[in-house]
């Protein structure tokens, strides 16, 4: 009787993480033609940046020096997966946005105003001061290659190194100490066949860090220099999905007790955990630590997972499924 509860929570709260939200995709953000993108070049100095779903992503240009992309964010359709260096700063890795569309937007974190790796995205009118439930983000093709191979500035990525993504949120004007960490590089394993480089689309899931009114997106490498970092500062996101009515006490309407999405057992788990699929849309599964850090991801194809999970260290974990742009999160417990 005790399982049963415990399955029938998760089934509610799975469906609840899945309704109420709003995505931006950045398909309805104009570009001239394919394999192109866009920065705004007026107002030098001054945030030009564009808004979508619930969200203003910043861009500064600047026309120092004949003109460059200064900082923040820039939306693109490019599809230049091989060729490397600066010259190819607008496009990702995966050559193309998540699920197969067309756009997706690349940060550029390097602030000029702070002189750190990191920038700030503001939400905006009903997803004001409630959670942000993910993105998909992705390395650059510039940063991915460059550390995989090296180039005159940054050098080839070695056993010991990592580039990561850490994110925050700011509410009511105070950034919180909580934070969400997603390694686009991770060359930390015994096992050196584990490391990576980040080269598709992940879901990074932001839900944890609570109510917010906006997120500041920061990245660090073991490669630096007296300059500060040497790897390219760049990253690619998609899918930036906001929930506007997370908090609200809807949780436990008949509406969203009529949504299921999955329910997973057994849980604690040993070596096999399962998921029971219950919406059509659900086109992907992860697992992650309760930092964020993405583990495992593996495509949905039939209506039950069965998640080989002998291999986890004993602790907690969360399972994300997603599809169409929407996200349901479950956490479940690995045992010896």
């Amino acid at each position: 009787m005790r399982i049963s509860t415990f399955l029938f929570v998760i089934f509610i709260s799975a469906s609840y993480n899945l309704r109420a939200q709003t995505v931006a995709t950045f398909d309805d953000l104009i570009l001239a033609h394919p394999d192109t993108f866009y920065v705004n070049y007026s107002a030098s100095g001054s945030d030009v940046g564009f808004n979508d779903g619930l969200a203003h992503f910043p861009c500064v240009y600047d026309t120092s020096f004949g003109g460059f992309w200064s900082y923040g964010f820039a939306y693109s359709n490019m599809t230049d997966s091989v060729t490397s260096g600066y010259t190819n700063q607008y496009s990702a890795k995966t050559a193309i946005g998540y699920g197969g569309s067309n756009n997706y937007i690349v940060a550029y974190c390097y602030n000029p105003v702070t002189y750190d790796n990191s920038m700030v995205v503001k939400l905006n009118g009903a997803a004001l001061n409630h959670p942000v439930s993910g993105c998909y983000i992705t390395n650059s093709t510039y940063a991915c290659n460059s550390m995989k191979y090296g180039d005159m500035f940054s050098r080839k990525f070695h056993n010991g190194d990592w580039f990561k993504l850490t994110i925050k949120g700011y509410s009511g004007g105070t950034l919180s100490s909580d934070s969400v960490t997603f390694y686009l590089a991770d060359f930390l394993f015994p096992d050196t066949t584990m490391n990576y480089i980040v080269k598709t689309w992940q879901w990074v899931n932001l839900a944890s860090l609570g109510n917010v009114d906006s997120l500041q997106f920061s990245l660090s490498s073991t490669d630096n220099g007296t300059y500060g970092m040497n790897t390219p500062a760049y990253f690619c996101l998609d899918n930036f999905t906001t929930n506007e009515t997370a908090g609200s006490g809807s949780l436990n309407t008949a509406q969203e007790q009529a949504q299921p999405v999955a329910k997973i057992y057994p849980n604690p788990a040993r070596n096999i955990l399962y998921a029971e699929i219950f919406q059509n849309s659900v086109q992907q599964a992860s697992i992650s630590d309760l930092s964020g850090k993405v583990i495992t991801t593996f495509p949905v194809t039939g209506k039950l997972l069965e998640i080989n999970t002998s291999e986890l260290i004993p602790g907690s974990y969360i399972l994300q499924l997603a599809g169409s742009g929407k996200c349901a999160a479950v956490r479940f417990l690995k045992q010896q």
